[in-house]
């Protein structure tokens, strides 16, 4: 990385740190308009091990079909009224035939049209952009945004580039290189230590087996009925997923650091301890203006402000967030002590804590209830699922201001700004 580039992030991290609490918060936070798009209903399903958790003999095409039943049933309007869906996803052959071919099955009209996106981890964010922008724009009034990864069904696939002026291009074939060569990139280079990252993902996983035992996260899950089926006798079985299956449950300091390096091709930084698991799972919001809520009948939970999307060296993909989160709270005039909470995706450790520790973030106001180095990430899901998780415990501590953020594989990342309307603590997502 350019030494120009690297001084860029150091200056946004200064002048972060320098900032006032006390700033008045700018009226796109404290303003609202009917013309406002909102967000009336966002949920996920539990995330789970690729080929072995709970969803691994669901395949990506019934996993989403049942996540739209779930939109559907608690819509709380006729649905019939949807006027566009946005699916975002990474590795489905054929994603927009199969996320059209879902919606229809679970019962959405034939006159609502779906798209697939795909910008790999930041799909589900995209999204939901794509749906907030055409609401904005007076295009629909009322957009479903999924997102949804089946890693079982559908594993990553290896990139092919056959022009020589792409193959001459260091960083145009680095686009293509797998993401743990990248983590080992940004741990060496930027001096990140192991026991770091060990530290970093102990507190992701802890904290996420402590939401698990107190229920934060039954309000934000919808079950889901499957079949599991028994690789040693083929016998199906129905059973219903409600519960993330990938915590490790009981982890100390000295469990994680006897992990064993997942890239030693590489390096020996990240291991599967320390890094985000393949996962399966899905999520969907509601969006729409406030005036049609009202005229529905339907109470905001949350305002969408703003999304941010930027490109950073394929090389050291991880660090997009340190970008994106400055270029988002520009747009909206907020300061980092401003938000409340943080959900920032936690695809290896070595991004997470260069990103918490060069944006000088509190890291009590950070992935509160762990991230996706405990929970997993489902490529195109996360960026939905973090939404509902984090609008949850804002609800939960009567706050308001949430920053959502990811790193995206090929060296890029987004962050988006969403502003709580339920956030007493009686209230119900």
């Amino acid at each position: 990385m350019s030494g120009r580039r690297l001084a860029a992030v150091g200056a946004a991290s200064r002048t972060f740190a320098t900032s006032s609490n006390a700033r008045a918060l700018p009226e796109s936070i404290t303003k609202k308009s009917p013309d406002d798009v909102v967000i009336t209903w966002v949920k996920r399903t539990a995330l789970t091990k690729a080929k072995k958790g709970g969803f691994k003999d669901t395949p990506s095409d019934t996993l989403l079909m049942k996540m739209f039943e779930k939109a559907k049933e608690q819509a709380g309007f006729d649905t019939n009224l949807v006027e566009d869906i946005a699916v975002g996803t990474c590795h489905p052959p054929s994603p927009c035939y199969e996320s059209r071919a879902a919606a229809l099955a679970a019962g959405f009209a034939e006159h609502t049209p779906v798209q697939a996106i795909n910008r790999l981890c930041g799909s589900g964010l995209m999204a939901i952009r794509s749906i907030s922008d055409s609401v904005a724009r007076g295009d629909i009034e009322i957009g479903l945004a999924v997102g949804v990864e089946s890693m079982t069904w559908n594993a990553r696939p290896t990139p092919v580039f056959r022009d020589e002026k792409i193959l001459g291009n260091e960083a145009a074939t680095h686009c293509a290189e797998p993401m743990g060569w990248t983590s080992e990139n940004v741990g060496r280079d930027f001096k990140i230590s192991r026991e770091k990252m060990d530290r970093y993902a102990l507190r992701s996983h802890n904290l996420a087996e402590q939401a698990t035992k107190s229920g934060k996260f039954l309000e934000e899950i919808v079950p889901i009925k499957t079949v599991q089926i028994n690789a040693e006798t083929g016998e199906k079985k129905e059973v219903t997923i409600d519960k993330d299956d990938g915590i490790r449950s009981g982890s100390t300091y000295e469990a994680i650091a006897k992990g064993r390096s997942a890239f030693p091709q590489w390096g020996d930084l990240s291991t599967g301890a320390n890094s985000s698991q393949v996962t399966d799972g899905a999520a969907a919001a509601f969006i729409m203006t406030r005036r049609k809520a009202e005229e529905l009948g339907l109470k905001p939970l949350a305002r969408h402000i703003a999304t941010s999307v930027v490109g950073c060296t394929p090389k050291y993909m991880g660090i997009g967030p340190a970008f994106a989160i400055p270029k988002v709270l520009e747009k909206v005039g907020l300061t980092k002590e401003q938000v409340d909470l943080w959900e920032i995706n936690e695809a290896f450790a070595t991004m997470y804590v260069y990103c918490v520790e060069k944006l000088g973030l509190d890291p009590e106001k950070v992935n509160v209830n762990g991230g996706a180095i405990a929970l997993g990430h489902p490529l195109g899901a996360t960026g939905v699922r973090q939404v509902a998780t984090g609008l949850s415990e804002l609800r939960r501590r009567g706050e308001q201001i949430l920053c959502t953020s990811m790193c995206i594989g090929s060296g890029q990342a987004a962050a988006g700004i969403f502003v709580s309307e339920s956030s007493e603590p009686s209230a119900k997502l």
